[in-house]
Order: C-alpha cells, then structure tokens, then sequence
C-alpha cells in the first residue's frame, strides 16, 4: 500500500484535530445545558408551591386545595419529555453542524496543506533539475524568514559550494591536459626524429615505437579529458546539426559499417556531437568480432543507436562501461589502444545536449548503445 503525502497527512491532521476539538466542545455544551436546565420534578414542585402561596395570599379565609396528584405528574412528564428532547435536538443539530464543519475544515487544509508545502515543492523541482553538469538552478525563496526559507537559503548554499567545487575540478582536468599536451608533443617529436637515425640499433629502435605508442595513448587520454571537461561545462550556444549528414560522413572512415539514416536535425555542438558519433562507432568496430557486424540507426526517438556482434557481455556490468577509464571485461581491460573514456565522453556529450545515453547487452553478443537527443 502505498503511503499517504505529506500534504495528505497533514490534511488528516488538522480534520482529525478540528473534529476532535469540535466533540470536547460539543459534549462541553452538552454537560452545561443539561445541567442548567432545571429538573422537571423540582420545577413542578416549586411552581405548585407558588401558585398555593398566590391563591392563600388572595384568600385569606378560605382553605388552600390542594393540587391533584394526577396534574402534578402530568406536569411533570411533559417537562421531563420538553428536556429531552431540547437535549437530543442539541445533540443532533450540533453533531450535524460539527460534521459538516469538519468537511469544510478538511477542505480548508487540502489547501492550507498545499499553500503550506509550495516550498518544498519548490526545493524538490529543483533538485529534480539539477545535475553534476548543469548547477546554475537555485530556489531563491521570497517570503518571511521562517523554517521553510531557511530550509532554501542553506540549499541553495550547498549548491553554491558544489558548483563552485565542480568548477574548479573541471578547470584543473582542463589545465592539466592542456599544460600536459606540450611536454607530450615534444617528447613525441625527439622520440621520432631519433628513429629517424641510419644507424639505429634495433633494440633502440624497438623502444622508439614502444615510446611512440605510449605517448600516442596518453595524448588520446588527454584529448578525452579535454572533450569530457567541455562537455561537462555545458553548452554556450547551439546550432542546427545534420545528425544524419554526419553519421555518414564520420561512417565512411570505418569498414563494414551499415548505416541506415532518416534525415535527423539536432541543435547542439557540432564538434561535441562528431566525438560523440566517432566515439560509438570506434567503440563498436574496436570490440567487435570477426566477420561481425556494425549497424548505425537514426530516427526520431532514440536519436541514435549504435549496434554490433562483439563477444559476450554480463548484463549487470553494462552500466560500468560507462564510467571513465573502465573497458569491463579482461579483453577490453587489456586493451592499450583506447583511453577507456569513450562511452563516459558519450554520455556527458548527450547530457550536455539535454539527453541520455544507455547501453544493453545483446543475447547472442555485443552491445547496443541508444543516444537520446531532444
């Protein structure tokens, strides 16, 4: 069963407590009617007195009768009857007036309720909003500085320390590629103009290409932080892309690639979105098995799909590939021609454009990678 909201709680709580004032006030009155009204036994004898000191006062010589037993308890009956029915028409008219009070009062606090919790509502479509890549959205509570806007003020706090500390992270993985990037590209330049000796013994020459090699993976790693740290930043503007054009265009650099393309136009970056479409195809032809093959899909939802015959992945361990630095399985962990950050270059490309990107395991083998863009 699933529980109540918070508002409907509290709905409860002031019907419940407005139903329960409302009885103790009315068994309140209930108690203090009944007992001011005077006992019908007590009135008629009181009454009967009075109207023999009247008639004794207004004949003086003649003798006061008695009043006849059967009037008396007459009287008395049809008082006792008066008193409980004013009681019970008491009783009923009020428990009437109370329930139907009571329903107003509930009424009434479905939208106090609601007026009440608009806050938290808004702290919560907030925090819905927000994500490691876009911290720009903040509350900015109006109103008396009650427990609610103090609650909004220290939210929004927090999230100006998280972006202030996001922002800072970025700016350093940005920096230290680009300050890297240099001492890289001239160590690659020594390493190549000394392979480039007649007399080169084959041992140093061997080292050379393996120097070469290395060097050419950590720049890919350098390159991918780079891609990964503007992609985390967001998007300063946006143009119309041709996603179909490009597919085809970045599909021609690799063999057996089917594509199947419906004319698709997206707004974004169009240097983000080309890594993004050279990232999944690269992915799917690296890891695919022989005589494989790889297909391309556009089409209005998803956006792209990207698929292939690679070997056979754990279900459970898909979403793991998208982590940076993370290849999954021994095979790609071995691996020393790629940077392991494609998938995750993929996903911030996609986030960064206001989408998503997922993975799944095919049955017989490989993956398929779905690209949502708005």
């Amino acid at each position: 069963m699933r529980p109540l909201s918070v508002r409907a709680r509290l709905t409860a709580l002031y019907g419940g407590m407005f139903l329960l004032s409302g009885t103790v006030l009315l068994v309140i009155v209930y108690v203090l009617v009944s007992h001011t009204l005077p006992s019908p036994t007590n009135f008629t004898a009181g009454a009967v007195g009075q109207t023999a000191l009247a008639d004794a006062t207004s004949q003086s010589d003649a003798a006061v009768p008695s009043v006849p037993q059967q009037n008396s308890a007459g009287v008395i009956h049809s008082l006792a009857a008066y008193r409980s029915s004013t009681l019970t028409t008491l009783l009923v008219q009020s428990g009437a007036a109370l329930l139907i009070t009571a329903a107003l009062a509930v009424l009434l606090g479905w939208f106090v309720a609601r007026r009440v919790l608009r806050p938290l509502h808004a702290i919560t479509g907030t925090a819905r909003r927000l994500g490691a890549e876009d911290l720009a959205h903040r509350i900015k509570l109006t109103g008396p500085d009650d427990e609610l806007k103090e609650l909004a003020d220290t939210f929004d706090g927090m999230l100006d320390r998280l972006s202030q500390s996001f922002d800072s992270q970025r700016r350093f993985v940005a920096n230290a590629s680009h300050e890297l990037r240099t001492p890289l590209a001239l160590q690659r330049t020594l390493i190549e103009v000394a392979l480039l000796a007649d007399d080169i013994p084959p041992q140093m020459w061997l080292l050379g290409s393996r120097l070469l090699d290395t060097n050419a993976r950590t720049e890919r790693v350098l390159d991918g932080l780079l891609v990964l740290a503007r992609s985390d930043r967001g998007l300063s503007d946006r143009v119309p892309v041709r996603l179909d054009h490009l597919v085809e265009t970045v599909a021609e650099d690799f063999d057996n690639v089917q594509v199947r393309a419906e004319p698709r136009i997206v707004a974004g970056d169009p240097v983000l979105l080309e890594r993004l479409v050279v990232n999944l195809i690269d992915n799917a032809v690296s890891y695919n098995q022989t005589g494989g093959w790889v297909r391309v899909e556009i089409a209005d939802t998803p956006a792209l799909v990207v698929s292939n015959t690679g070997p056979q992945i754990n279900p459970d361990t898909v979403e793991d590939l998208f982590e940076p630095f993370h290849r999954g399985s021994a095979d790609r962990t071995g691996d020393t021609t790629h940077s392991g950050l494609g998938l995750s270059i993929v996903r911030s490309v996609a986030v960064a454009h206001g989408g998503h990107a997922d993975a799944s395991a095919r049955p017989d083998g490989g993956l398929d990678v779905a690209v949502q863009l708005p």
